[in-house]
């Protein structure tokens, strides 16, 4: 294999390795030598040595800006189907920019110490990942790639859909529950605004990288078979890049924004999906969905923490009321696709234990689920709103779960998989409105 930086690619990856040299170079002098000019941005005369020196780290803070912009739409446009390349650029671009974002926030939030370490974290990261980039653009980067016009409105549709809206939703609506709960009142509009961002970033970007692992099993799956990666819309080195971008921007928008517990449970959350569910249990084991339902219940750890800076009882209850709710929801849903899931590889309970075993766990998943959601008022935290609600809630889960177990075919699960959707939401809705009154 022949290192050549002839490419057009290769050489706009060593311009910006160059660029970035000069703006590190530029920063340290000015901390070392105390050349801080009282500058209008982004004016700043260079008629003293201080104000040149600013003037040449803004410079080459902008041409490095440019640059990364410059790189990271080349990359996607000439390395669309590279698995290393885009993938490798897409995450050096958008760490260069959480780490100019993290020095604006250093200065408006007083230098606090978790964002000081972060910026020189970031910016050690994004000098090795430009170096690991320049010599994978010298290794493998070409030119002219003859890839399919691109349908715009299809692209954007594509991108969505790699987000996983419809979970991304319901798990929005848990954060927000999780914020109410905590605080026992209406968080600020800012906190919220940016609690919400943060945590659909964090969730549409792992729906993408879980696409981009499951790709070829999707293909065999009639449910999923037209999602962009299994169906060729997209090519692989798209969805993981896609996906890794969102993440990485989520945590940073939390530790930046709402704080360092919510930024850290949003990545827990994000690993717990994406490497031990999606890369470890998926294929492996038949208590995947079990062990799984972790990831999908740490949004309302997330929004308890970003509303009060902590974690407490009855925000491990909310955690464990989602856990105990995924086992039935998703295996009622694989009852329905028992068929897919069998063809696909994956070792769902129905595949592996047959359907009347699974309509069997569904009806004491349910009734444990049940019986969880009154720790909350058993322990004092929730009053008449919330008890009402979830006996009146669980009353109507138990009754499909029950239909489950005694009737076969497809119908009643549809209807248990479809109910338990709406049964967490208005559960948690009904949470909100007893925090508030």
């Amino acid at each position: 294999m022949k290192f050549s930086l002839s490419t057009s690619f290769a050489k706009l990856t060593l311009f910006t390795l160059l660029a970035v040299v000069l703006l590190t170079a530029g920063g340290r002098m000015l901390a070392q030598t105390g050349l801080n000019a009282d500058c209008v941005w982004p004016l700043c005369l260079p008629g003293s040595l201080s104000a040149a020196a600013q003037l040449f780290h803004r410079l080459s803070a902008g041409a490095s800006a440019v640059l990364m912009l410059a790189l990271l739409f080349h990359a996607w446009r000439t390395q669309r189907d590279h698995r290393l390349l885009l993938p490798l650029t897409t995450v050096t671009v958008t760490l260069f920019f959480a780490q100019a974002f993290v020095g604006a926030i250093l200065v408006t939030r007083g230098f606090p110490l978790h964002l000081q370490v972060m910026h020189a974290l970031t910016a050690l990261a994004v000098w090795v990942l430009l170096c690991a980039l320049t010599l994978a653009a010298g290794l493998y980067a070409r030119d002219a790639v003859a890839f399919p016009p691109l349908d715009l409105r299809q692209r954007l549709h594509d991108f969505f859909i790699l987000t996983k809206p419809v979970i991304v939703l319901l798990l929005l609506v848990t954060t927000f529950a999780g914020m109410v709960a905590g605080a026992k009142a209406w968080p600020s509009f800012s906190l919220a605004f940016w609690t919400l961002l943060g945590g659909a970033l964090a969730a549409g970007g792992s729906g993408a990288i879980n696409q981009y692992i499951d790709r070829d099993l999707d293909k065999n799956m009639q449910r999923t078979a037209r999602r962009p990666l299994a169906a060729g819309r997209m090519t692989p080195a798209e969805g993981l890049s896609f996906g890794l971008g969102l993440s990485i921007v989520s945590f940073y928008i939390m530790a930046g924004l709402v704080n360092l517990l919510a930024a850290f449970l949003t990545l827990a959350g994000i690993l717990y999906y994406v490497v031990l569910y999606s890369m470890l249990l998926k294929k492996a084991t038949v208590q995947n969905i079990v062990i799984g339902g972790g990831a999908g219940a740490i949004p309302p750890l997330v929004g308890w923490a970003a509303a009060t800076g902590t974690l407490s009882l009855p925000a491990l209850i909310l955690f464990l009321i989602i856990f105990m709710w995924t086992p039935p929801h998703f295996w009622a849903l694989a009852i329905v696709r028992r068929k897919d899931y069998e063809r696909a590889g994956v070792p769902m309970l129905p595949v592996i234990r047959g359907e009347a075993e699974t309509r069997k766990q569904v009806l004491i998943y349910t009734i444990e689920l049940v019986a969880v959601t009154f720790l909350l008022p058993l322990i004092g935290y929730t009053g008449t709103v919330y008890l009402l609600s979830a006996a009146l809630l669980g009353g109507i889960l138990l009754y499909y779960a029950w239909r489950v177990y005694k009737h076969d075919g497809n119908k009643v699960a549809w209807s248990m998989y479809r109910y338990s959707s709406m049964y967490l939401a208005f559960l948690f809705l009904a949470l909100m409105v007893d925090a508030l009154i």
